[in-house]
């Protein structure tokens, strides 16, 4: 009886779904120093995801991409945001449709920034909708985990704010951390890509039960600091042993441009995500002088770099219908 009713439900909301379908999502900083593969945080910067269906007499796959880094997106059946579509339908046990995507890039590739989060989310819930809504955002962050590997970035992308993820079982469940509004997230973006397989690649298999300890400790205080906002106990809450150590080999400058940001004032600087880039942690009065300082430090490495201030996006992904 409950198939039936849900069968029913989706005829309904097929019949009156707009033609098309804009899905827009954050960009995510992941780990944020000790929490490896667990804790991450949507921002204010944005990749937008359109989807239309095709005539039935039209070519099965479409799909356009504009925005600064488009010539390096794939735009054929490998297209991450497709992959992430037809999964779903795949899913669901349905064959997906003939469909159009647009691809409006925001968020740099291959940055740490959580580009392919975007674009597994993006896809999962342009299925999602054009199927009449069969699943919950609880399965749909769970076939999300399932694609990209781990939580980090596709849960906050998908609920923004800062997320901790937790598998129970053989699923997950988020758990939203308070994020204080004194402490300012300021990400520094160099010219150079670092794929996420080869930082991935470096980080040993096994640690040492005194490391596991240590990062156990810190996440706690990490969690605690970005509640209260106390850049104190924040600036000694950013160490880690799991990943950073072995990950700052790969992206030239790490260490001269982490010091010239707490030099500047910043209560402290880890890798966002698999890196190159770097998210600065600090008070408001002091983000003119470490934008400053961090240029600088990268250009004596002959490397460029942007800053750019965000803040945290406590909506995740939304959805935008026309006609």
């Amino acid at each position: 009886m409950r198939k039936k009713k849900l069968v029913i439900q989706r005829l309904l909301y097929n019949k009156f779904t707009m033609s098309t379908i804009s899905v827009i999502v954050p960009a995510t900083t992941a780990n944020i120093g000790p929490a490896f593969d667990c804790i991450g945080s949507a921002l204010t910067m944005y990749n937008q995801f359109y989807f239309a269906k095709r005539e039935k007499d039209e070519s099965q796959l479409n799909i356009n991409v504009i925005g600064r880094e488009a010539s390096k997106v794939k735009c054929d059946y490998n297209n991450l945001v497709y992959k992430a579509f037809t999964y779903l339908y795949r899913h669901i046990g349905e064959i997906p449709p003939k469909i159009s995507i647009k691809i409006k890039l925001g968020i740099p590739l291959s940055r740490g920034l959580g580009s392919s989060a975007t674009a597994i989310i993006g896809g999962l819930i342009g299925a999602n909708e054009l199927a009449g809504q069969p699943l919950s955002k609880l399965e749909l962050m769970n076939l999300a985990i399932k694609l990209e590997g781990h939580p980090d970035n596709v849960v906050p992308a998908l609920f923004g704010k800062c997320q901790l993820s937790i598998k129970q079982g053989i699923d997950w469940e988020a758990y939203p951390i308070n994020w204080h509004s004194s402490i300012i997230p300021l990400i520094v973006i160099p010219d150079f890509e670092l794929l996420t397989e080869k930082a991935r690649s470096v980080i040993p298999k096994t640690v040492s039960i005194d490391d596991a300890i240590f990062n156990i400790a810190h996440m706690g205080l990490l969690i605690k600091s970005l509640e209260i906002g106390n850049g104190k106990w924040l600036s000694s809450a950013l160490q880690d042993k799991l990943h950073q150590p072995y990950r700052q080999n790969l992206i030239k400058g790490y260490d001269i441009v982490r010091q010239a940001a707490i030099r500047a004032g910043a209560y402290g600087v880890v890798i966002s995500g698999a890196g190159p880039t770097l998210l600065v942690l600090t008070s408001f009065e002091n983000i003119s002088s470490i934008e400053c300082a961090t240029k600088e430090a990268w250009l004596t490495q002959a490397v460029t770099s942007e800053t750019k201030l965000l803040s945290i996006d406590n909506c995740g992904a939304r959805i935008n219908y026309f006609e």
